[in-house]
């Protein structure tokens, strides 16, 4: 028998897809599950009158692998990669690769591939989005790792990988150990902002303007055909518009609490680690966690007050702010997202590159839009742009939609609606703009109980100060540290 290509286990429903697109671009592909029965039924179904390899143990797998062998592992993240990568040492030889495609924290990744690397092998953690859709036609593909396995595998990925702008695949090395994961997490905390500036515009038109779930659906159908054209906006637009069998909108029967996987989550954790101001994401991580309250808010909305809901003016004219509030937001979120990638290039020594992130991202992936190609035209025109807000572009872009944005926000907040995120993203904004901030107050208010310093605006930066402001302190002070 001709030996496969590369091989997979773990044939849950994204495995399943990714084997598929594999074999429609005419790799051969050999799939083992700890399930056996999930391989025959695998074979058997989805599967028949394919190519596909089922296999029935780890030593059938691998040995039907070319070498180098290619094993990739769509596994739960966690424990049973470790379990796996133990499992497949002995079993493997020098040169052979080992590929995560789960949802792996990035952490992991930077000490899994030092220890596959110290058995003399290779290892590839990758983010693949565009859930079991993507996965089937073409995914965004984010690999990194030990940088020698990436010519092994790059023909494969990038056949799968969805395709843009003339057949370029979403698809290129990202970077060594953790950083395609990195990307991918960094991406699923941009999606968790895209989807609650979403929400917050829903919203606003129905609590706030008493739109009907129709007339949001036409709004949302518009919107997908301008700057805010993307995958998110267009299934709100069918989400919106869907009905069931008996002529109920199947959003209104949705309970309002949101779950998460935790990618989110670890998004805003190393922003804080790395001291990169990530308020719009953090914000809507919050919101899934005051989601999740339910039955305090229950309770809550009988007791608590708040002003009533009137908005006054001209309808058209507040949907069009609402369209520059999220327009202008999700600015701030990908702004804030990529000052988070910059940083932690510099803090893990990885290569990125921006505009082929943005360029991985316009296609497959759950976050894909037009708006993506903007942001890779930003670092075509400067490769060292600091900050997405410096490029001209998105200046204007923000210039032209804050009356708009503010105006939101001023009418969420005299109507009691809550918008986190928007909120966020124009404070953050409106810091970022300011020369000056009322941190030195703060500084003075460190140094004054815990004699924490400060530097002073009349002289070099790197110089600290200490003022004995009561009289009794003494001379002594703290150590200190920048985040």
């Amino acid at each position: 028998m001709e030996k496969c290509d590369i091989g997979l286990i773990g044939l849950a429903v994204m495995g399943q897809n990714l084997v598929l697109n594999m074999n429609d671009h005419g790799f051969k592909v050999a799939v083992y599950n700890r399930t056996l029965s999930k391989v025959d039924d695998f074979i058997h179904g989805n599967a028949k009158g394919t190519e596909i390899v089922g296999t029935h143990s780890l030593e059938e797998f691998t040995s039907v692998l070319k070498r180098p062998r290619r094993v990739m592992l769509l596994v739960k993240a966690g424990d049973p990669v470790d379990h796996f990568i133990e499992l497949l040492l002995p079993l493997l030889e020098e040169g052979d690769i080992i590929i995560d495609g789960g949802n792996s924290n990035f952490n992991d990744t930077i000490r899994r591939t030092a220890y596959v690397e110290s058995k003399g092998l290779f290892y590839i953690g990758t983010g693949v989005s565009g859930g079991e859709e993507g996965a089937r036609h073409g995914p965004s593909i984010m690999p990194g790792g030990s940088p020698e396995a990436w010519p092994h595998v790059k023909e494969i990925f990038q056949a799968i990988a969805a395709k843009v702008d003339g057949d370029v695949p979403c698809c290129d090395w990202v970077g060594e150990n953790g950083a395609g994961h990195y990307v991918k997490m960094t991406h699923n905390g941009i999606e968790y902002g895209d989807m609650q500036l979403i929400c917050e515009a829903y919203d606003l038109m129905k609590n706030g303007l008493g739109m009907s779930n129709k007339e949001m659906h036409e709004v949302f159908a518009t919107w997908n055909q301008g700057k805010l054209d993307s995958y998110l906006i267009e299934i709100t637009r069918d989400i919106l518009g869907y009905t069931n069998e008996d002529g109920e909108y199947v959003v209104d029967l949705v309970l309002d609490t949101a779950g998460q996987k935790g990618t989110g989550k670890w998004t805003a954790i190393s922003s804080l680690e790395m001291g990169i101001p990530l308020t719009l994401i953090n914000e809507a991580v919050l919101s899934r966690f005051l989601s999740a309250l339910k039955n305090e808010r229950v309770k809550a909305s009988s007791v608590l007050s708040g002003p009533a809901i009137q908005f006054s003016g001209e309808k058209e004219a507040f949907i069009q702010n609402i369209h520059d509030a999220l327009y202008a937001s999700k600015i701030m979120s990908y702004t804030q997202g990529y000052m988070l990638m910059r940083s932690a290039a510099a803090e893990y020594g990885w290569n990125l590159n921006y505009g082929g992130i943005a360029l991985m991202w316009r296609g497959g992936c759950i976050i894909r839009s037009v708006f993506l190609g903007k942001i890779k035209e930003a670092f075509d025109k400067d490769r060292e742009l600091s900050n997405l807000l410096l490029d001209d572009y998105f200046k204007a872009e923000v210039d032209a939609a804050q009356s708009g944005w503010r105006r939101v926000i001023a009418s969420a907040v005299e109507a009691g609606i809550p918008v986190p995120a928007m909120s966020s993203a124009l404070s953050f904004y409106d810091g970022y703009r300011r020369e000056r901030l009322p941190a030195n107050l703060l500084q003075a208010q460190r140094d004054y109980f815990g004699a924490h310093t400060y530097e002073r605006v009349d002289k070099p930066r790197g110089e600290f100060f200490h003022t004995n402001w009561t009289g009794t302190g003494g001379d002594v002070t703290s150590s200190t540290y920048t985040a």
